[in-house]
C-alpha cells in the first residue's frame, strides 16, 4: 500500500479543523497509520520546503510554519496520495473547489490548511522525515474488503 505524509499547518490546527481533515480522509477509506502534534524547527523546515529556500517567499513560509505547533499524520491507501489531494484541492485555495478542505476553509495563498505530498516518492521520503518506523502502525481494517478489490489491497 502507499503511503502519504499530511501536515495540518498552523491555520488548520489554529481554526480547529484537524477533525475535519482526519474525518474526510477516513471517510475516504483511507488508514491513519501515524499522527503527532510538533513545533517544526529550523532544520527540519529547511530539509522539506528545500526547493523553496532561495525563493523570496521563503522566510515568511518558515515564520509562518513556526508560529503554531502543526500536525503530522501519515496516511496508507491504495493510491493514496492522489486521493489526499484530491479531497486538500488545489494549492491557491480561490482555485479550489467547493466541497474539497481548501475550498471549503482557505482562501489565503499563504493559509492553505495543509501540506500534502505531491507524489508517490514524495509521500514515501517525508513520512520517513516526521516519523520513525516505531510511530507508524500496521493494523487491518476490516472495512478494506468492502472498500478496496482483492488486488488494491496488496
Amino acid at each position: 500500500m502507499e503511503r502519504t505524509l499530511l501536515i495540518a499547518k498552523p491555520d488548520a490546527v489554529q481554526r480547529g479543523l484537524v477533525g475535519e481533515i482526519i474525518r474526510r480522509l477516513e471517510n475516504k477509506g483511507l488508514k491513519l497509520i501515524g499522527l503527532k502534534m510538533m513545533q517544526l524547527e529550523d532544520a527540519v523546515l529547511r530539509e522539506h520546503y528545500e526547493e523553496h529556500l532561495e525563493k523570496s517567499f521563503y522566510p515568511g513560509l518558515e515564520a509562518y510554519m513556526k508560529s503554531s505547533p502543526v500536525v503530522v499524520m501519515a496516511w496508507e491507501g491504495y493510491e493514496c496520495t492522489a486521493s489526499v489531494r484530491l479531497i486538500l484541492g488545489a494549492t491557491h485555495p480561490r482555485e479550489a473547489d467547493a466541497g474539497t478542505l481548501r475550498g471549503d476553509f482557505a482562501i489565503g495563498t499563504g493559509r492553505n490548511i495543509a501540506h500534502a505530498s505531491d507524489s508517490a516518492e514524495s509521500g514515501k521520503k517525508e513520512v520517513a522525515r516526521f516519523f520513525a518506523d516505531k510511530e507508524l502502525f500496521d493494523y487491518d481494517k476490516s472495512e478494506y474488503l468492502h472498500i478496496y478489490e482483492a488486488h488494491e489491497r496488496n
